[in-house]
Order: structure tokens, then sequence, then C-alpha cells
């Protein structure tokens, strides 16, 4: 929730700095980019927020908290890439999209053995 928090509080301190007000979303390049950004990573978290706490309930909670944080620190540095230039999110999302994925078979693992396994 702190990284959301701080992605809005940089999306509201671009729009002051560009002069940008709400309920505009375009305008200089940088603040698209930033916009973006926060708006990308709130996209995601829910999903993310669901396969942490399946995977932590039902697999492990130490690997889960582990991809946790990994994932956090990915999203962090594709926000603050996509802020810079276009091209500079590229590698942090491939990295949280393969942690996703990681915490998506780790929950379907975790939910498998245990309605399955007696």
């Amino acid at each position: 929730v702190l990284f959301l928090a701080y992605f809005a509080l940089q999306v509201i301190y671009a729009r002051r700095k560009y002069k940008i007000s709400p309920p505009e979303t375009t305008g200089h390049p940088e603040f698209e980019r930033i916009f973006r950004a926060q708006a990308n990573c709130s996209e995601y978290f829910p999903i993310f927020v669901s396969l942490l706490w399946v995977a932590g309930i039902f697999f492990h909670q130490s690997v889960a908290a582990v991809c946790g944080l990994l994932y956090l620190y990915t999203r962090f540095k594709y926000f603050q890439g996509y802020a810079v230039a276009a091209q500079g999110r590229l590698g942090p999302l491939y990295a949280s999209a393969r942690l996703l994925w990681l915490l998506l078979g780790l929950a379907v693992a975790g939910l498998l053995a245990h309605f399955l396994l007696p």
C-alpha cells in the first residue's frame, strides 16, 4: 500500500510541476509517463495481492514473502524507469511478470496439495 501511495504522490507532484489539473491525463510527456506508470502499477496490485495471499496460505509464507518483496522492488524499478523513458520500463516489467507467474505457480501448487493430497 505504501508503494501505491508513493506512486500517487509522484503523480500529484508531476501535476503541480507541469501544471496539469485533474481530470486531465495528457500534457507534458514526462507527466504522461508518470501517470501511466502509476496507473499500470495500480491495475496489477489486486492480482499481486491475491496471488501473494493464496501462495502464502497454501504454499509457504516465507517463499511467498520473498517473491512479494522482489515483486514490489521490480515494480518500483519499473516506475522509476518509466518516469525517465518508456523503454526504461521493459526490464523491470518482464521481471515483475515472471514473479507474478511464479506466485501463480506457487498458489496453484499449494491449492492442489491442500485439496488433492490427504
